[in-house]
Order: structure tokens, then sequence, then C-alpha cells
């Protein structure tokens, strides 16, 4: 059976005249039936009792992996983009074996072949379980190069067990261990950046306790770059009734910074400018906020270099309005 023309192919023979030299030259183009390699390193964690965390290594293709299908028990029930390297089945049931395959897709359609089976089976449920596990304490990291650290911590407690510990970078969640680990490696890192690390307990019930303390952790320049930070240091935020006080260091530029921008959960809040000569040292600012008592704000900020580009951020730091 005949392989349909792929996208690139189509697109060759419409933008190309339609003479016999050139659709002799699209038809030259050659097919990509190459497959991406096997996703390694899976594997299944019970997060609660009715969802289990699937994760894996990435893969390789002689083009590109533009996803990733996971399967539970030889059906296909998550499709991810190629950024995406973890996921969570849930809707699942309590004390029930599942095993999970993955595989790699490239553009052309191909398909890698599936990964070694992982099985896994979920615990069983903790009824009118509301009490969520202490938060790990003692959160500690080394850095591995440039692209890896390693988290540990002490574990937390919980009236029923705990079954996993989620690590979250910044709000997003990147890793999951079993709840008898107190250990990770978190790759896939970017060389010369500053990380905020927290870590969650969670528990059958799918209760999460609160945050660890944070931990800040930059990982190592790219060999060979030789280029100064950029990001500021040493933010501190600070909670009051109707205001969040800050303070930071301005990265060392050899000029003044004049222009600093402020994200508030994620997405840009205001422009911080001084008209005349900056602080020298320790910057402050201090932002009205009007939402009630409770609420959670996550801050972080970024200054304009002297070549009028935005520097990297600052490890983000989370606060509750009092």
């Amino acid at each position: 059976m005949q392989r349909p023309p792929t996208l690139a192919a189509l697109a060759c023979l419409a933008a190309l005249p339609l003479t016999a030299l050139s659709l002799t030259a699209c038809a030259g183009e050659p097919e990509d039936t190459e497959r991406p390699t096997t996703p390694a390193g899976v594997t299944a964690q019970a997060s609660s009792a009715t969802s289990v965390h699937v994760m894996w290594e990435t893969s390789t293709d002689n083009t590109a992996v533009t996803g990733y299908e996971v399967y539970e028990n030889g059906t296909r029930v998550r499709t991810l983009r190629a950024a995406k390297h973890m996921v969570d089945v849930d809707r699942l049931t309590p004390r029930t074996a599942y095993r999970f395959t993955v595989r790699a897709r490239d553009a052309a359609g191909n398909l890698s072949g599936p990964s070694t089976p992982i099985s896994v089976t979920t615990p069983a449920p903790a009824p009118d379980d509301r009490g969520a596990p202490t938060p790990p304490g003692s959160l500690r990291g080394t850095v591995d190069g440039s692209r890896a650290v390693t988290l540990t911590w002490a574990p937390s407690t919980d009236d029923t067990g705990v079954t996993s510990y989620d690590i979250y970078q910044e709000d997003s969640r990147v890793h999951s261990m079993p709840g008898t680990r107190t250990t990770a490696r978190v790759t896939g890192l970017r060389p010369g950046t500053v990380y905020t690390f927290t870590v969650r307990a969670r528990d059958a019930a799918e209760n999460s306790s609160p945050d660890s303390t944070p931990l800040d952790l930059t990982t190592a320049p790219a060999p060979g770059d030789k280029t100064p930070p950029t990001a500021p240091i040493s933010l501190k935020a600070t909670a009051r009734k109707g205001a969040i006080d800050l303070s930071w260091t301005p990265p060392r530029t050899g000029a003044p910074v004049r222009e600093h921008q402020l994200y508030l959960n994620g997405r840009p809040a205001t422009t911080i400018v001084w008209g005349a000569e900056p602080p020298a040292g320790t910057a402050t600012y201090t932002m009205t906020v009007t939402d009630p008592p409770g609420t959670r704000y996550s801050i972080k900020l970024r200054a304009k270099l002297p070549d009028g580009r935005w520097g990297d951020f600052s490890a983000q730091r989370t606060v509750i309005v009092r």
C-alpha cells in the first residue's frame, strides 16, 4: 500500500511551477521513513489511589521528535508535545494493576517501538482522609553540571502514609518520586540559570502538604561561556497587610541598571523605573495589593541590561497576603 505524501512534499509541489523539471525535483525529495528511538528510562509511580505519574527520557530522530504517546495496557491514553516527558494518568481504579508504555512520534507520523512495559499498582483509597501530610523538611541540593541538579529532603509524615513527593520548579511540577524516596535528580535544565525548587508530599487521598522551604540553585555555565550572570540575586518578599515589600541586588553589568520588570504569578505586573540614579547595592520596592487575606502570590523579576535586552529572571519567591 502506497503511503500518502508528507506535508513537506505537498508544500514543495504547491510552491513550484508545474513543469516536468519541477515535478521531478519534488519527487526526488527523500521520504522520511526512519522511526524515532524508543523512549528509555520509563517510570510509573502511583501518585494516589486513582492516578499514576509516568515519566521517560527524551527520544531522538533523524529530523525531530514532535510528540509522545502514552499507552495503558496497550490502549493510547495520552498524546503529548515533544517538550513534555511526563504525564499524570488520572481516573484510575484503586487497588488495580496497570502496565504503561511510551512511544515517540516524528513529523512524518513515524512511531518508535514501544518502551519496555512498566507495571504499577494503585493503592487502596483512604476514606474520609482529609488530613494533608506535613511539609518535607531540610530541602538541600547540589548542581550536577550545567543541566541537572540533585535534591534531597527530610521525610514528611501523614496519618495514612505518604504515597509520593512532587518536585516543583517555581509553580510547575517537574518530577514525582515514590513516598519511600527522599531524593530526586532533575534533568533537562538550562546552563547558567537560577532555579527555585520546592517539594510537596501527597497521600493516597490526593491531599498535598504545604510547600517545603524553597531552594535556589544555579546551574553551571555552558562550557566556554564567559558571559556574566544577568539575573537579580537575593530577592526577598515580605507580605504585610495591603502590601508586599521587595528587596534584591541588581546584576552587575558595568553600568547602572535603571529598569526592572516585575512578574506576578507568571505574568508581567509592572515595570520599576528609576528616573534618576538607581540605588547603589540593594534595591527596594513596595507593591500594593488589594486581594483578600490568604491570597498566594508568586514573584520574580528581571533587569533591563545596558544594551536594551532583558536579563535572566531572579529566583522566585512565594508569599501569602495577610
